[in-house]
């Protein structure tokens, strides 16, 4: 059977929106708190793809591709053009970024996820991606895949269901604007450790002073916390809980108790390989930002990690946490 694909378009949304929805119970599956389906799951996709597709000047670049055979969708992929953080150099550019929301139904031809991987890839090479990043759940339909055209991991999203209350930890307490010096010492500490792993993380020239700027803005931002832990002299680690955004969970999916903590650093994880003194102080001020997501009222906590970290994903995992995305990126 010939497998054809081309651009999806705004006449096509009602053959998209069964294909995402039946995507989303699948991860749903995995982890109900997690991956929790909107109420309104059909109504919700179809309104975000029509609004992504009717914007003339979208702040990011989107494209859905449609795999069809015998006049029957079979397939789609989604990707972006990531916007680069401004402490990174981006000396790659915007890396193309295959989403999560890709999909395939069961009976899908033989050969559609390939197919249709190929064609993003082209499509995001053509508009001047040179890093290719994919996106999977654990298990997930295309990981396999992804492996086999030769991605490997390059980020953790680790994952926790059941915060708990809990008393503030010793030794750590909210973050002011004194202690945004210390704070990118430790950012700048982090991100030579980054570059190390990869260069795709290669820090910006200016990235203390862009990194500083954005933690006194932060600092004045109701969605968040942060927090540090106190050192002899200074700060030894620092930690931002703050809402999850539609960039690491589709459409289908209900958002509004999933708490993200993305900025977290202790000088215990400065041996990539070992946990200092146990990581006792990391996991004082993870186990501080748990407890504020808590009191916003998420319902689970998903923390970035870098795949090769090795003393933070054992911090992590000791701490209840597993995987629940993995973003692999070409070699």
């Amino acid at each position: 059977m010939r497998i054809a694909i081309r651009a999806a378009k705004v006449a096509d949304v009602d053959k998209m929106v069964p294909l995402l929805v039946d995507d989303g119970r699948l991860r749903e599956q995995q982890n109900p708190i997690l991956w929790k389906l909107a109420e309104d799951a059909p109504a919700k996709v179809s309104a975000t793809l029509t609004a992504a597709m009717e914007q003339e000047r979208p702040a990011v670049r989107q494209k859905w591709l449609l795999a069809e055979c015998e006049g029957r969708v079979v397939g789609l992929t989604h990707s972006i053009l990531l916007p680069v953080p401004p402490i990174y150099a981006g000396v790659f550019g915007p890396p193309g970024l295959i989403m999560e929301d890709c999909a395939l139904p069961r009976d899908a031809p033989s050969g559609t996820a390939t197919a249709l991987l190929e064609a993003a890839e082209t499509d995001l090479q053509q508009a001047g991606a040179q890093i290719l990043l994919a996106s999977s759940v654990p298990l997930g339909a295309w990981e396999d895949v992804y492996i086999g055209q030769g991605y490997a991991p390059l980020t953790l999203y680790y994952a926790k269901s059941g915060l708990e209350m809990t008393e503030a930890q010793p030794g750590t307490r909210p973050a002011t604007d004194a202690d945004v010096p210390g704070m990118v010492t430790l950012s700048a500490e982090n991100r030579q450790l980054l570059f190390d792993l990869d260069a795709f993380w290669a820090p910006h020239a200016e990235a203390d002073a862009r990194f500083g700027t954005w933690m006194k803005k932060s600092l004045t931002l109701p969605d968040r916390d942060m927090f540090v832990a106190d050192a002899e002299q200074g700060v030894a680690g620092y930690v931002i809980s703050q809402p999850a955004t539609p960039l690491h969970f589709p459409a289908p999916h209900d958002i509004s108790c999933i708490g993200v903590i993305d900025d977290f650093y202790h000088a215990g994880f400065s041996d990539r390989t070992a946990l200092d003194a146990h990581g006792i102080g990391a996991r004082a001020l993870l186990t501080r930002a748990e407890a504020a997501l808590r009191t916003r009222g998420n319902a689970a906590a998903m923390v970035v990690c870098p795949a090769a970290w090795s003393s933070k994903i054992a911090l992590l995992e000791d701490a209840g946490y597993r995987t629940a995305i993995t973003w692999f990126k070409k070699r």
